[in-house]
């Protein structure tokens, strides 16, 4: 009889040990469960304040883009000779050195005046020749004619309107060229008459404006502007009114 009993309270306690047992290994299991979906909402929390950041810097950018390109609408308002403007002897008002070299960001990345105009002019950072500018392409499909973009204003958003008087951790750049429906093949003349005709183009700019912020924030725009002249003026006699803009986009 004793050996039976003995043999009765063995298995019940080797079966208490193992309730306890599979116990112990759902609650590893649960508490495994919760670290996981607690790894999870702290990575998809992280990601979506990333993406948030980078939405903001992104529209930022934009408005930054949209700020220098009024800002050089200012300067070319009372530019009486607009043929300074395309070889680069005037230069707008807002600039912060000579139209090269490298400029810091407030990221502590820096970029490159003389490598942003050649990714302008021909899609690469290093010199561009004039048949690289002359190429015909997609997206400059006017061959001699495609505009040649030179810097004409350019520095922290921040001092645009004085020093640190705007809050912007921007870098903006604004280049100009010769409007491409010319046909004079004279890139850096406003619109020199073929034929003794008018040229179509004389009296309109494009703009290229581009900014640089936290984050690679990157945005550019590409506008044409024509100019209004007074009443009774010639065109291209100067007295300069107001400013159209013809065309704008958003560019990559």
């Amino acid at each position: 009889m004793w050996p039976r009993v003995i043999s009765i309270l063995n298995d019940n306690a080797m079966h208490g040990r193992g309730e306890r047992g599979v116990a112990l290994v759902v609650t590893l299991l649960t508490m495994m469960l919760m670290m996981a979906l607690a790894s999870a909402l702290v990575l998809i929390t992280s990601s979506e304040t990333i993406i948030a950041a980078n939405f903001r810097s992104g529209h930022e950018a934009f408005y930054a883009a949209d700020a220098i390109f009024e800002r050089v609408l200012a300067d070319l308002r009372v530019s009486v000779d607009w043929n300074t403007v395309l070889d680069g002897s005037t230069q707008s008002t807002f600039a912060d050195g000579p139209p090269s070299g490298s400029r810091p960001l407030a990221d502590g990345s820096s970029i490159d005046l003389a490598q942003l105009t050649n990714i302008a002019n021909c899609r690469k950072p290093t010199a561009c020749s004039d048949a690289d500018i002359s190429a015909t392409t997609a997206e400059r499909p006017w061959g001699v004619n495609n505009p040649r973009w030179l810097p004409y204003a350019y520095g922290r958003l921040a001092d645009s309107v004085g020093v640190n008087t705007v809050r912007s951790p921007f870098y903006v750049v604004a280049f100009v060229g010769d409007d491409p429906s010319e046909n004079d093949g004279n890139p850096t003349r406003d619109g020199l008459s073929v034929g003794g005709l008018p040229n179509p183009g004389l009296g309109i700019l494009s703009i290229r404006a581009e900014a640089f912020g936290p984050r690679n924030a990157h945005r550019a725009i590409e506008a044409t502007v024509a100019r209004m002249e007074p009443p009774g003026a010639a065109p291209g006699g100067g007295g300069i009114t107001d400013l159209r803009v013809l065309s704008w986009r958003e560019i990559d």
